[in-house]
């Protein structure tokens, strides 16, 4: 198994369209700011990237570009689904990124004996890294802790989980028990401070998409123990965490990034764009921030 680096700070990438179709060149521009700023690793096709709305020839191309833009930094590719039959599709699809980023199944609601089975036979299905991703709040189902953990000790090329269950007792418990190399990931901008901070590896961040270099320098800080440095970050930072998230996420992101002008705020059903009144605190933190 290839030997690849997945710490510090991730950018889970939007996918920018023109109008109805996928926008590759802004996606091939915002993959070359993302580089530039000093971002560790790309996470293309997840669900920052409207991933379910797009059809199987998009999100080939979408990982083409990633990786072609990637000068060499790792790309983590979202696989995941609600069907084990689904994900091995997309592992086929997409086998030429570097790791998978594999979602708890949604809307099937699995017992713990269930998750367990189903992610050992999605990594056997693969000789790539393949990463847990925990995100009750989009999946009604929670990876907890001693599954996690189960798994990392079981099945060698389970390297790590994207925790976005916001439970930090949980998350601490599988800092505490993970074994050697095994990687968590912070999968909540405002949480990286205090994650990293108890021994997180880094984040796979939205606000990375707006403000590369800042989140960037955010988390290096965090990686080299400079706490202090890194908090004073952490506040300036979090007014853009906090609206990011004012709506459900990638909204406010796209709008954001359209007030940069990096790509249309364009979004694909059942996502609409931002309301007046989020667009208007987007503006004025990025005004603050900038």
């Amino acid at each position: 198994m290839k030997t690849i680096q997945l710490k510090g700070c991730g950018t889970a990438l939007l996918t920018p369209f023109k109008g109805a179709e996928v926008d590759y060149g802004a996606l091939a521009a915002t993959v070359d700011w993302q580089v530039e700023a000093g971002v560790d690793f790309l996470v293309p096709l997840g669900t920052t990237g409207e991933t379910p709305t797009l059809s199987e020839s998009e999100k080939l191309q979408v990982l083409e570009v990633s990786l072609q833009h990637a000068k060499g930094l790792p790309v983590m590719a979202g696989v995941g689904t609600n069907s084990l039959e689904g994900t091995r599709a997309n592992l086929r699809l997409l086998q030429d990124a570097d790791a998978f980023l594999v979602v708890a199944p949604y809307y099937n609601k699995p017992p713990q004996r269930g998750m367990y089975q189903y992610f050992k036979a999605v990594a056997e299905s693969t000789e790539k890294p393949v990463i847990l991703y925990n995100v009750p709040g989009r999946t009604s189902s929670n990876i907890e802790a001693d599954t996690a953990l189960a798994l990392a000790r079981d099945v060698p090329n389970i390297i790590g989980i994207k925790e976005a269950s916001g439970n930090v007792e949980q998350i601490k418990a599988i800092l505490r028990a993970r074994p050697e190399g095994f990687v968590v990931l912070s999968g909540n901008d405002d949480q990286t401070c205090e994650l990293m901070q108890e021994g997180a590896d880094g984040v796979v961040s939205v606000a990375s998409n707006v403000f590369p270099s800042a989140m960037a320098d955010f988390v290096h800080a965090l990686q080299a123990g400079k706490f202090a440095e890194a908090g004073r970050m952490n506040e300036r930072l979090k007014p853009l965490f906090d609206v990011l998230f004012v709506e459900p996420s990638p909204i406010p992101a796209k709008a954001a990034m359209a007030q940069l002008g990096l790509m249309e705020n364009s979004l694909r059903l059942p996502l609409v764009p931002a309301t007046e009144k989020t667009e208007e605190l987007i503006k004025q933190t990025l005004k603050d921030l900038f």
